[in-house]
């Protein structure tokens, strides 16, 4: 009943807004976690703040793979590829909302400030996101970072400790966000820093209206954008995590996206002639992550018969529809550096169970599968998965209760270790291969919780570093195949799936393109009549 109430109420307030065609409505599958994105790693929260509210001093173009002016106008860097100069735009303003009126344009201080917060200890701001910045932490940027200079209002100097071929593309991460100095320092003065999580301020495409959890996020065109006034004046967020009732939505014209559509539902869109699925190859891989930490699962045996226990292809028949490729390793196969040269792990039970007899676990023991409630692109059915894997586990002596968790919750608590095996996704942010090794399996990202698998390995972790020191893509290839080799040898994850990224949209939207990424950019996208 309470389910049926929230719709019929989200249902209500969206119907008058969809009477303007200048309204662009979007069906997404969950909640951002908030709206300050330095403090989270979820898709979702990055979607929902990083994408429509704010810019970086860069953006990566996946169409031609290069990365492009944003706030900074242009860079340089040395030939020692330790110093980068950025020369900022002139004419970028910071949103007007109920909360805050920016008395000037962005500057060299709102850069200081978005990245000082993150790196400094003493900063003020530092303290203020409770479970601390984990893509700063992850990507190493606390201890490759020497110094950042003020060279005069609109132009700065990075000075790194070494170099490293991803830093630019770092740059276009949400995280890398640029905020208002001078609204932190109000909210700071006024002994609320807190609101910047909720109530945000930024110098993107869409302007913060209002966050109804559960329900809707609403946004205004930004009139100021220095890229330019998007093409519908109001945005929403429709907070749908049931994929039968985004279709339902859109059918209804309810919305106009529906993202992370059902395989099966995107093959039923072929035949409704009001709508149409756009998709492309995403740069993710769907995985379980297994808890290195946790006995028995810290023996390298143990990992390796959970491998062998799983029928992927089974898998991906019933959850994906095969529309999903088979997952062999952290990253798809079309990554530059992708070791061709590894097999995965066959379906092979009686080698499980002989690897568990090796391990003095013949009996079996108990474990636990953590998932999420609603699907998404990298999951669309967990329940169904989740019971695949329990079955098939079952049949090589392990027990494994299943947890369904709500997804806020199972990101906090799987970042504290607390997990045992783990249904989870990630989403390469830039094509650079690192954006997955680093995140997923350094040492550092074990301390801010981004490592899924709980390893950390001083010869792997050595091999990560030297991938982003070296200049030249030969040479981080050969090392990150070596990575490849030991992160399949350790089994530290149950590789699923690439999945093909799709959305459904009605025929009155132009211009919506389905990014690999998993990102979201609705500013040159309209709705017709």
């Amino acid at each position: 009943m309470r389910l049926a109430t929230q719709t019929l109420l989200l249902a209500s307030l969206l119907s008058p807004l969809l009477l303007q065609a200048a309204t662009l409505s979007v069906c997404t599958e969950a909640s951002p976690d908030g709206f300050d994105v330095v403090q989270y790693n979820s898709l979702t929260t990055t979607n929902a703040s990083a994408d429509v509210l704010m810019n970086r001093l860069v953006e990566f173009d996946a169409g031609s793979g290069q990365l492009l002016p944003s706030l900074a106008q242009r860079w340089e860097v040395s030939e020692d590829g330790l110093s980068y100069r950025f020369v900022l735009r002139e004419d970028v303003a910071f949103h007007e909302t109920d909360y805050f009126s920016p008395s000037r344009p962005l500057n060299a201080d709102d850069v200081l400030f978005s990245f000082q917060r993150m790196l400094d200890p003493a900063h003020p701001w530092h303290q203020v996101a409770p479970g601390g910045y984990p893509h700063a932490q992850s990507m190493q940027l606390p201890s490759l970072i020497s110094s950042i200079d003020k060279l005069d209002e609109h132009s700065l100097r990075f000075t790194l400790n070494r170099p490293d071929a991803t830093f630019l593309a770092t740059l276009s991460m949400g995280f890398a966000s640029i905020y208002s100095a001078e609204y932190a320092a109000q909210l700071f003065a006024a002994g609320t820093p807190e609101r910047l999580n909720s109530q945000p301020v930024g110098s993107g495409p869409f302007v913060f209206k209002r966050f109804q959890k559960d329900a809707m996020v609403r946004y205004e065109a930004n009139p100021e954008y220095f890229a330019g006034k998007p093409a519908v004046d109001n945005l929403v967020f429709a907070i749908t995590p049931d994929a039968n009732v985004r279709l339902q939505k859109l059918r209804r014209g309810e919305c106009h996206i529906a993202l992370s559509p059902k395989p099966q539902d995107v093959l039923a869109s072929a035949a409704d002639a009001d709508l149409q699925s756009v998709h492309t190859a995403a740069f993710m891989t769907a995985f379980v992550g297994i808890n290195s930490q946790h006995a028995p699962l810290d023996n390298t045996a143990v990992r390796q018969a959970i491998n062998l226990a799983f029928d992927k292809a089974s898998y991906l028949q019933a959850v994906f529809e095969n529309s999903a490729e088979m997952a062999d390793g952290p990253y798809p196969p079309n990554t530059w550096s992708y070791a061709t040269e590894l097999p995965g792990y066959a379906h092979d039970p009686d080698r499980a169970r002989a690897l568990l007899a090796e391990a003095g676990l013949a009996e079996g023991f108990k474990t636990s599968i953590w998932t999420r409630p609603s699907g998404s692109l990298l999951n669309p059915n967990p329940s169904l998965g989740a019971q695949l894997l329990q079955a098939d586990l079952a049949k090589v002596g392990i027990q494994a209760e299943i947890r369904v968790i709500e997804w806020g919750e199972l990101i906090r608590r799987a970042k504290a270790g607390e997990h045992d095996l783990l249904f989870m996704g990630w989403a390469g942010d830039n094509g650079d291969p690192d954006n997955f090794l680093t995140p997923q399996f350094a040492c550092a990202s074990l301390e801010s919780g981004l490592n899924f698998a709980r390893y950390c390995d001083p010869q792997l972790d050595k091999l990560i570093a030297a991938g982003k020191t070296a200049s030249d893509q030969e040479q981080r290839s050969q090392l990150y195949r070596q990575a490849q080799r030991i992160i399949q040898q350790q089994a530290l994850w149950l590789p699923l799936a690439h999945p093909t990224a799709y959305a459904l949209i009605r025929k009155e939207v132009e211009g919506y393109r389905v990014s690999p990424f998993g990102r979201q950019d609705f500013s040159k996208v309209r709705v017709g009549p």
